[in-house]
């Protein structure tokens, strides 16, 4: 994290002949500054300590104004923590300079503040010692762009590429959507890039990031090659960051420096025409995002994001080797309220109408308000009840260990009827077309009046059913412990049956006339609907009871590897995963642009749905067995430490 020696200050000036408007490009940097590219001052000494606290272990870094060290936090005697600590020594005699630089530097502490993301250096202390002043960033393992550029000899794989641009666009996307005040970085080029030792990027040098207040014109700060026309003439959108992350995308593609070229001559170095092997999809991408009018660029980074990602679809580019689906550090977050049942919650809450109900292993259904986690009333079934509850028509339907279907209503948790199997229930019923649907233990499939609790049908699977059925176009999909996949029609005919080898807990999702089903063996099974016949096979890494969700032609999963997968589900290819520290036996649900999934590790994720990648965590108290529902901008999940939580989505 050192500092850097190529910004300059655009001034907008008058000429006094002419009375026309010119462009002064002043370097902060200069032969005719001897004093602020070479300070006077010594460095600070390896062995030497700050405010009794950081331990100067060595120079990450020279700039003009100083060096960045990396030090040791004393403040934690029995582990090792490392820090970035940031000099600025003033010995510039120009005023502007001077007042810039000090500026620059305070801006730099006062908005790092306010930022929390991954890909941005947490800023720990501020200070001012013997005239000079100090930053205490968090201490990021790696090199940036720059140096990596300069210490290959090659070309980098276009994936590799797609995955830091990917990022970029995300911590862009987080600037340039802060509240209260969008924060424009003006400065995107490869120096200002770090790569961690997880080879994902930091955003480093917040020196001259500043909040976006109108049409600003006047003193501009940024490099040149790197930056836009318009930031020439002293204006300064969100637009100039898309330019930049265009014009370092194209430094890294060519190995071309902007700064030793014409300023916006990128279309006379066509990247295919340097780099053969990149495709023809990524490049358009960049030189989109290189249009010299702001209008005709990106709109936003969430929208090169996404040309980004089709972009790699289309070329194969984007799986599990691009790494985009974890970054070391993880935004962790707190619940907004939580409810103690009395036993463990291992199944799924369901939402209506701003109450949440929830079955938990001491025997109860309760329904608890969803904006404060009160309690309205609970309702006390004879067994443990995992199944998930259904609304419908003021009642709520769920199974429960006790070996009946138990029906209450809504408002008052009274009971209106229960319907018995032999065997306890722990799949989650359907209700259609006047009746519900509901699997158990006794090895059959039920169809059951859902106004009177009369039986209508059941079918024999030949093993307990505990997949939660699905019914689409007058048809009945579920299936069974030994591992058969049944269809059957409205009357409980059978109408065809796949035989996977090992048991079907999860439920079956079903998308243009195709149901997607995982298994126990270990198998994600594209099957058409009407026949059963076999579309394609994904091979998971261990079994699955994860019902998958779908969305922009992916599916995703989870599975007992502690991976969470996302597949194309036109070729079958596996475009990310995700790794969690445990078996994920709940299913994920989507919601907005993010995916939230549990694992037995105890933690609820939400991760980036296209790329995978993590935006934060919640750690709960005991494995997380079930799913999440999401509603209202809340997202409520249950644990095996007996509460349901309730978290800002």
């Amino acid at each position: 994290m050192g500092c850097k020696l190529k910004d300059f200050i655009l001034y907008n000036s008058c000429n006094k002949r002419t009375g026309d408007t010119i462009l002064e490009t002043r370097h902060i940097i200069s032969q005719e500054e001897n004093e602020v590219s070479k300070p006077q001052t010594t460095q600070l000494q390896t062995g030497s300590t700050l405010e009794n606290r950081y331990l100067i272990q060595g120079v990450l870094g020279i700039g003009g104004m100083g060096a960045v060290y990396r030090a040791r936090d004393l403040h934690f005697p029995n582990v090792v923590k490392l820090v970035a600590v940031k000099e600025m020594i003033i010995q510039a005699r120009d005023p502007m300079v001077r007042g810039t630089i000090v500026r620059n530097f305070e801006r730099e502490a006062n908005l790092l503040a306010t930022l929390d993301h991954p890909a941005i250096p947490r800023i720990y202390d501020y200070f001012t010692h013997n005239e000079r002043s100090y930053l205490v960033l968090e201490y990021i393992n790696g090199k940036d762009l720059e140096a990596v550029l300069q210490e290959s000899e090659d070309f980098f794989a276009e994936q590799k590429v797609i995955q830091w641009s990917i990022e970029l666009c995300d911590v862009l996307a987080f600037l340039h959507n802060h509240n209260p005040e969008q924060i424009i970085f003006r400065d995107m080029k490869p120096s200002n890039v770090m790569i961690n030792a997880h080879n994902h990027v930091v955003l480093i040098d917040f020196g001259i990031a500043k909040p976006f207040q109108g049409n600003q014109k006047g003193t501009m700060i940024g490099t040149e090659g790197y930056a836009p026309p318009e930031q020439y003439r002293g204006e300064a959108t969100h637009l100039v960051d898309i330019y930049a992350l265009g014009a370092t995308l194209h430094h890294l593609l060519t190995r071309r420096d902007p700064r030793l070229e014409p300023p916006f001559s990128f279309g006379e170095r066509l990247i295919h025409e340097i780099n053969p092997k990149i495709s023809q999809d990524l490049e358009r991408v960049v030189y989109k995002a290189l249009q010299y009018n702001p209008d005709d660029r990106y709109q936003s980074a969430q929208e090169m994001k996404t040309a980004l990602l089709e972009a790699a679809h289309r070329t194969g580019m984007l799986s599990s080797a691009t790494a985009v689906s974890q970054v070391a550090k993880e935004k962790t977050v707190k619940p907004i309220w939580e409810f103690a049942c009395q036993d463990e919650i291992r199944g799924t809450p369901s939402y209506d109408s701003g109450v949440l109900f929830v079955g938990s292993y001491d025997h109860n259904l309760y329904a608890l308000n969803a904006r404060e986690g009160d309690c309205f009333w609970k309702y006390s079934a004879d067994a443990g009840i995992v199944s998930t509850p259904v609304v419908f028509d003021n009642n709520i339907y769920f199974g429960s260990e006790d070996q009946r279907l138990h029906v209450v209503s809504v408002r008052s948790g009274q009971v209106y009827w229960t319907y018995y199997t032999d065997g306890p229930v722990r799949s989650s019923p359907h209700i259609a077309e006047g009746h519900v649907f509901i699997g158990s233990d006794d090895a059959h499939l039920h169809a059951v009046n859902s106004y009177t609790g009369r039986l209508a049908w059941k079918i024999e699977a030949g093993a307990p059913v505990r997949s939660t059925p699905l019914v689409h176009e007058e048809l009945v999909y579920f299936g069974s412990e030994a591992g058969e996949f049944l269809c059957a029609d409205f009357k409980g005919h059978l109408k065809w049956r796949f035989s996977a080898k090992r048991a079907i807990t999860a439920s079956p999702v079903i998308s243009d006339g195709i149901l997607y089903i995982g298994s126990l063996d270990s198998t994600l099974y594209a099957l058409d609907a009407r026949t059963g016949w076999v579309i394609w096979r994904f091979r998971l890494g261990k079994p699955t009871i994860s019902t998958p969700v779908i969305i922009d032609d992916m599916i995703i999963t989870g599975a007992s590897d502690g991976l969470i997968y996302a597949i194309d589900i036109k070729s079958a290819k596996e475009i990310w995963t995700f790794g969690t520290g445990h078996q994920v036996t709940g299913s994920p649900v989507i919601s907005q642009e993010s995916v939230y999934c549990g694992s037995v590790d105890g933690h609820l994720y939400c991760l980036d749905y296209q790329s995978g990648r993590l935006r934060w965590k919640f750690e709960s108290k005991g494995p997380i067995t079930g799913t999440p529902v999401v509603a209202k901008g809340m997202v409520y999940i249950g644990s095996t430490d007996h509460h349901l939580y309730a978290l800002q989505a």
